[in-house]
C-alpha cells in the first residue's frame, strides 16, 4: 500500500491488547488547513478478528474529526489496513471558536460553523442547534487517539 493517505483509506487503531477500532479518511477540508477529515466508527472488534472493511465503513459513526494522518502513521498511532471508496456526501457540521486556547474565556461568544469545504458562518453564541456540531479544530494525532479510546478530547475547549 502507498505510504501517502488517499481518500477512502481505512485505518485501524489498537485500543488495548485485545481490541481495535477503525476510521475512514473521507475528505480534505480547505476550510481547516486543507486537513484530512475522518469518520470514526463506534464498533470495537477483537484484535484477532478478521473484518470486512466494506461492512466496517457501513457501521455506525461515532464522530468526525480533522487530523493530519501522515503524522499519526509516522508515530504509529494507527495503521492503514485497506481502501474502501467513499460513497455519498459527508453532510457533517463542524464548529470552532476564535477563543480556543484562551484560558480566561469560560463561555465563548465567538463561534462559527461550516460543512466540509463550505463557507464559514459566524454564529456568535453557541445556540442549541449548533451544540452537537463536531469540534472542527485540526486535532493532533494523540488527541484523536485519546477520543477514540475515551470518548472525549484531551484538551480544554471553551463551552464544550
Amino acid at each position: 500500500m502507498s505510504k501517502k493517505p488517499d481518500i477512502g483509506d481505512v485505518f485501524e487503531v489498537r485500543l488495548d491488547s485485545s481490541t481495535k477500532r477503525f476510521f475512514h479518511y473521507i475528505a480534505n477540508d480547505e476550510s481547516q488547513l486543507h486537513s484530512h477529515v475522518v469518520r470514526v466508527f463506534r464498533k470495537s472488534y477483537n484484535l484477532e478478528e478478521i473484518v470486512d472493511l466494506a461492512n466496517v465503513v457501513r457501521g455506525e459513526i461515532d464522530f468526525y474529526a480533522h487530523v493530519l494522518l501522515g503524522i499519526g502513521l509516522k508515530q504509529k498511532f494507527w495503521r492503514k489496513v485497506g481502501h474502501v471508496k467513499c460513497e455519498g456526501d459527508a453532510d457533517v457540521l463542524f464548529r470552532d471558536t476564535d477563543d480556543f486556547g484562551n484560558p480566561s474565556i469560560k463561555v465563548s461568544m465567538n463561534w462559527y460553523v461550516w460543512k466540509i469545504g463550505g463557507p464559514i458562518k459566524d454564529v456568535g453564541s453557541l445556540r442549541p442547534k449548533y451544540v452537537d456540531a463536531e469540534i472542527g479544530v485540526v486535532v493532533p494525532p494523540d488527541s484523536l487517539l485519546h477520543r477514540i479510546r475515551s470518548g472525549t478530547y484531551d484538551f480544554v475547549y471553551p463551552d464544550y
